[in-house]
């Protein structure tokens, strides 16, 4: 069968992107492929000139902008060459050599950007895609500085008016003062350090952060929700400009004055941000790019901007106005100002909130057709001998789950969007055991909760690191620290090897038992274990067919494992990292790994490069998971958020922040419209995947939460969690009465409830062991597995 096509390696940009990552292009495909996703509209951003209005704003001026005429550039002789060669860089598209040049020459790239118009007013905005208008680009004057303000006005639906385009062809590029287009939303990381020249007086920083802190705090309850969260990353990026300029000792001042303001769950990043205390400590650090790389997303009204901008206006307060319109993105939007609640439980990340727009495409949840299988009569009839007068009831059952697969779900993706491996004789035998042993599956429910069977590790000295169940229940694995993973049976059935090439020549092929004849009584034993990794194995998953294993390193490898000979049969190298988590595909053949180089990789089992290349995560990416039509990839990672990736073309289709913490199990319900994720902060988040929106969360652990898993019907939510518990919640009732009109999908104006306990149908506790995964079997009993901790 085709794979997905693979994507040439240099034509991946692995780079952090607050926008949805730096997917590899889209691959060549099929007619009918290409017209399933329809392109998505890009609006062209021309320069906005002093006066000019944007549609639906109702504040149209950008702040302090003197009105200048148009004169002749007054340049100095060097700096117009220097331009001109790097112009010249820039359309034959020798980004490096710019970048080595710019920065020889200590010059921003949004200088370039400005200094270049001609090239620049036709260039498109930096925000394409539906409702949302180009970035105003405002230049206020100096000291030989450009500023440029890339606030959003981003109105669900609105569009730049056709006044608003009709721009002059040439825009003055000369000082005192510039209007531009903003080019580039990321800026260089050549240029990251360079940003932090423009500097006030050192000695003014406690005074300018005091006196917005005051204003702050006295504003009204509605807005000072909104505008407090300015409070981190204005503290961030003052105390880094201060280190930048050589001011130590009142970088360490504003530091110890104002640190104990931040929300508590900045606490790690304030912990690496102390220690960058010289200029040279913040070169290469991967913390101090990513403050610089991503900007801050701050979600606020329009009311609660106003009276921000209209106080730093009053104030002269340039200084923080600079790092505003510099280093955070604002996200504009119409209507009430979000309560203290609503606020807090969608920030915490890394970057901020997730831009609306990040949440807008559509996203195809639905569940793919099943193939129509038939069911063999003489199946029926044994299974009347053995249990009698039960086939009668059973045949409508059947029939009924039938006709549910036949109905072809709205909502799910063309069944030939991706190519998906063919499905053979033992997978259809499979299927047909999978349809019995539904018949006889317990409906769970508040009233009908799960037994729960507990595999515990006893003397895992070696330290558990890894679980994972077969579909069918009938093997384990375990992932260990010493670089083994180990097999065992859960069934009276041993594992067996094939036997050797000479001993199977002479097996008859055409006999009804091959499948049994080939296998080698004499290496029957309950357990196997498989040695190939140089380092602590963190993730396993085994295929739907259970013939192969896959496990995933801290040596940066994934290996492909045969279960008929328990032997390695590919090692696929292509992060340079520890590989956190890897799984595969509910249909087999694809897998996806996401490791500490911050990006997840879609495989083929028979390629040994990867198909894709999920780049945005602004840290590790600790956790992973398939959507059960196998179109999309869910990805957990250590900068507290959850990313939705389209399988087809590698963008991001959703960001999900609301966790306070690195984020370590992730969970589609079975009808794949919505994602659990599990956090160190012990809080489990429910999303709708279709509208992008946190619809749930769950409290109660006091611990990581590291497994979560759906029942087989989607009634009930299993969480396992580093304090020893296993808990399960209603998901029926979690989901039903969902608030998704157009408002709260425009705004974000989510409301939780207070509690989650009524939610919480049982709560049960282990010895002394923590749970490590969670697995239901096709009848509904809970499996759940770790290993035992003797503190």
């Amino acid at each position: 069968m085709a794979a997905l096509p693979e994507e040439p390696a240099e034509a991946v940009t692995v780079k952090p992107d607050p926008d949805g990552g730096a997917p590899p292009p889209p691959p060549p495909q099929s007619p009918a492929n290409s017209a399933s996703v329809p392109p998505l509209s890009s609006t062209a951003a021309a320069p906005l000139t002093d006066g000019e209005a944007v549609a639906g704003t109702t504040d149209s001026k950008p702040p302090v902008v003197p009105n200048v005429q148009p004169a002749a550039p007054q340049m100095p002789t060097d700096r117009q060459t220097l331009l001109a060669v790097l112009q010249f860089l820039r359309r034959s598209n020798l980004r490096e050599s710019e970048e080595i040049l710019r920065r020889e020459a200590r010059l921003l790239s949004d200088e370039v950007a400005a200094d270049l118009s001609p090239s620049a007013s036709g260039g498109q905005g930096t925000h394409g895609g539906e409702g949302q208008e180009p970035s105003l680009g405002v230049a206020v004057p100096g000291p030989g500085e450009v500023l440029l303000s890339s606030v959003t006005f981003g109105q669900a639906g609105a569009a730049v008016a056709p006044a608003a385009v009709t721009a002059p062809p040439a825009v003055p590029s000369g000082p005192p003062g510039k209007v531009g287009v903003l080019m580039e939303d990321q800026p260089d990381v050549s240029a990251v350090l360079s940003a932090y020249n423009q500097q006030g007086d050192p000695a003014l920083y406690e005074d300018y952060y005091s006196g917005l802190k005051h204003f702050i705090e006295c504003a009204l309850d509605c807005h000072r929700a909104e505008l407090s969260q300015l409070f981190y990353p204005l503290f961030v990026h003052m105390y880094l400009e201060l280190v930048y300029n050589g001011h130590e000792n009142e970088a360490k001042s504003f530091f110890e004055k104002f640190h104990g303001d931040q929300e508590c769950y900045y606490q790690d990043d304030l912990r690496v941000l102390s220690s960058l205390t010289k200029k040279e400590h913040m070169r290469g650090n991967e913390t101090m790019l990513d403050f610089r790389t991503s900007k801050f997303v701050l979600r606020i009204s329009r009311d609660s901007y106003q009276l921000l901008k209209r106080h730093l206006q009053e104030k002269q307060n340039n200084q923080i106005w600079n790092i505003v319109q510099e280093h955070l993105y604002i996200d504009i939007f119409d209507g009430m100002p979000r309560s203290k609640q609503q606020i807090d439980a969608m920030v915490g990340s890394l970057a901020g909130e997730a831009k609306r727009e990040a949440n807008k495409a559509k996203v195809f949840f639905g569940l793919l057709k099943e193939p129509e299988i038939e069911l063999p009569l003489d199946d029926e009839d044994e299974e009347g001998e053995n249990e009698e007068g039960k086939p009668k009831k059973k045949k409508p059952k059947k029939d009924s789950m039938g006709s549910k697969s036949k109905k072809q779900d709205p909502n799910a993706p063309p069944q030939n969007r991706i190519p998906l491996p063919e499905l053979k004789d033992s997978d259809k035998l499979d299927k047909i055991m999978n349809m019995k042993e539904a018949t006889k599956r317990v409906r769970l429910g508040p009233d009908c909760l799960p037994s729960i069977c507990f595999y515990t590790f006893l003397n895992a000295y070696q330290g558990l690191t890894a679980v994972d169940f077969t579909d069918d229940s009938s093997m384990i694995v375990g992932g260990f620290a010493d670089s083994t993973v180990r097999v065992w049976s859960v069934t009276p059935k041993k594992l067996r090897s094939v036997k050797s090439a000479a001993d199977l020549s002479l097996i008859d092929k055409e006999s009804d038992d091959v499948l049994e004849r080939i296998m080698d009584e004499k290496t029957a034993s309950e357990l196997k274990i498989l040695y190939g990794h140089s380092g602590p194995v963190y993730g396993t998953s085994f295929s739907p067919d259970r013939n192969y294993l896959l496990s995933s390193s801290e040596d940066g490898t994934i290996r492909l494992w045969s279960l008929l000979t328990f032997s390695c049969l590919v090692g696929y190298k292509g992060h340079n990292y520890p590989v956190w988590d890897t799984q595969f595909s509910p249909y087999g053949y694809y897998f996806v790994s996401g490791g500490h180089d911050r990006v997840a990789r879609l495989w083929a089992t028979d390629h040994y490069q990867p198909l894709r290349i999920f780049a945005g995560h602004l840290a590790d990416v600790t956790c992973t998971r398939f959507h059960p039509n196998s179109n999309y990839i869910a990805t957990g990672s250590a900068d507290r958020t959850v990313r939705l990736w389209d399988v087809l073309n590698g963008n991001c289709v959703r960001i999900f922040t609301g966790h306070k913490g690195p984020v370590h199990s992730l969970a589609f319900s079975p009808n794949g419209r919505f994602l659990a994720s599990g956090a160190t902060d012990g809080r489990v988040l429910l999303w709708d995947i279709g509208h992008g929106l946190m619809v749930g969360e769950l409290k109660g652990h006091t611990d990581t939460v590291s497994a979560l898993r759906f029942s087989r019907d989607g009634e009930i939510l299993a969480s396992g969690s580093v304090d020893n518990t296993v808990k399960l919640w209603d998901a029926v009732k979690a989901f039903e009465d969902l608030e998704t009109d157009d408002f709260t999908t425009a705004t974000g104006h989510i409301n939780l409830p207070e509690s989650s306990q009524d939610l919480l149908l049982g709560t049960y506790m282990t010895k002394s062991t923590p749970v490590i995964h969670l697995h239901f079997t096709r009848r509904n009993l809970l499996l759940s597995a770790g290993a035992y901790s003797s503190q």
